[in-house]
């Protein structure tokens, strides 16, 4: 059981390490309000969406709707485009810019781009799919596949929180958001990387 739980944190914390459009938006959302309370629809909504995730995964029910070439399809392609328009809007915009209008979303307009960066995003659900749900594998007992998941969803809860803060943290030090624009160009290269690596599998099963 302890095993499961380890196993769990390590393999979650490691997929969420890397900059991606969801940790990129959600630490610009604690850079943005003046309360980490301000940015909760983001952070839940994303948290909700990851928890689903790694439910279905676990499941193994992502792993069947994976295999049907139609979805795949569609799945790809949608999050290809959707990443080089997410790259490009966080490579273009100023920091004045992303404060502005991370600050001026509503609750709604927050759970909405969160809704889409977590669920639109290809290379999260492939890693929630192929990583957690193959490594969910190895588990037979179900108290271990409990254990597991609910390990991989505790730690994107607590990270998620602690990317809007420590946002609000570098935004309150960094008063001319020089590190917060550093870190988007750095998170816009990565993001279109990943679309790379999307548009080569949209155009293995093409071709």
């Amino acid at each position: 059981m302890l095993g499961a739980i380890l196993h769990g944190m390590i393999l979650s914390f490691g997929l969420i390490l890397p900059l991606g459009p969801q940790n990129i938006f959600l630490f610009n959302q604690g850079a943005a309000h003046s309360k980490v309370k301000f940015a909760l629809p983001a952070v839940i909504t994303a948290s909700l969406c990851d928890t689903l995730l790694i439910v279905l995964a676990v499941l193994g029910v992502s792993v069947i709707v994976m295999t049907i070439p139609a979805f795949q399809l569609i799945f790809f392609a949608i999050g290809f485009f959707f990443l080089i328009y997410i790259g490009w809007s966080i490579w273009h915009s100023s920091t004045s810019e992303v404060n502005k209008k991370h600050t001026a979303m509503t609750g709604k307009k927050q759970a909405m781009f969160a809704i889409s960066v977590s669920i639109l995003n290809p290379h999260a659900v492939l890693d929630t799919v192929g990583v957690i749900g193959t490594s969910s594998i190895r588990y037979t007992a179900i108290q271990e596949k409990i254990a597991f998941a609910s390990a991989c969803i505790l730690v994107s809860w607590v990270s998620f929180f602690a990317l809007v803060y420590i946002g609000k943290t570098i935004r309150s030090i960094d008063k001319e958001g020089k590190i917060v624009r550093m870190i988007n160009k750095v998170s816009a290269i990565m993001i279109w990387g990943v679309s790379i690596f999307i548009g080569y599998q949209l155009y293995k099963i093409i071709f």
